[in-house]
Parts: structure tokens; C-alpha cells; sequence
């Protein structure tokens, strides 16, 4: 079965969310998915270096996704 491109950038985006939010928890636990969309709340997520890494990863996948299907839209 073939995978499309948007397929696999949401199973990339999926695994890094989980990853996020895993690490998120051991730094602040009961954090939620969606707070970790809002890390400014939480001074110990806004200033965790690998925290802020992982998240600007996310961002980034998020970005070629964009980029991606606009380049297949043309």
C-alpha cells in the first residue's frame, strides 16, 4: 500500500506530539497536548532548552508538511 506524502507527515507530526508531551510530563506533570501548544504558561517548559528544541523539531515538520502539499498543489 502506498503512503501518501500528507500520510506520512502526519505519522511524523503523531510521534513527535507524543514525544513532546512525554518529555513535557517529566517536567511538568498532568500537562496536557494541548498545553504544550501554550508552553509560554509554564515558565519550566518556556525555558527548557530541549524542550524548546523538540518543539521548534515539531514546528519544523509542520513547515515542510506546508510546504510540501503547496508545492503538489501547483
Amino acid at each position: 500500500m502506498k503512503q501518501s506524502l500528507e500520510d506520512l507527515f502526519n505519522a511524523l507530526i503523531r510521534q513527535q506530539e507524543e514525544k513532546l508531551l512525554k518529555y513535557a510530563s517529566h517536567i511538568v506533570p498532568n500537562v496536557t497536548s494541548d498545553d504544550i501548544l501554550q508552553p509560554n504558561d509554564y515558565p519550566e517548559l518556556e525555558n527548557h532548552p530541549f524542550f524548546r528544541y523538540e518543539e521548534g523539531f515539531l514546528k519544523g515538520i509542520h513547515a515542510a508538511k506546508m510546504a510540501v502539499m503547496a508545492w503538489e498543489k501547483k
